[in-house]
């Protein structure tokens, strides 16, 4: 095995922006019930995607279609 050391110097002058760059994702600490969790898990499972991109997946479609979310206490 062949072993390259790391230049001290890299000429980025000839990069080009990253397209997706918006489009990254930004990593959270968000606090969920676990039967929540086990609910997209399950569902995750199902349609053969991580439960991470599922819940991200819910979510946009909810920001997206402005969905509004009525609480009623009693």
């Amino acid at each position: 095995m062949k072993v390259i050391a790391m230049r001290k110097n890299y000429d980025f002058s000839k990069s080009t922006p990253n397209p997706y760059a918006q489009k990254l994702k930004k990593q959270i600490t968000i606090r969920l019930d676990e039967d929540t969790i086990t609910y997209f898990k399950n569902m995750a499972e199902d349609k053969g995607i991580p439960y991470q991109s599922l819940i991200n997946l819910y979510l946009r479609d909810c920001a997206q279609a402005h969905r509004d979310l009525k609480l009623q206490w009693q």
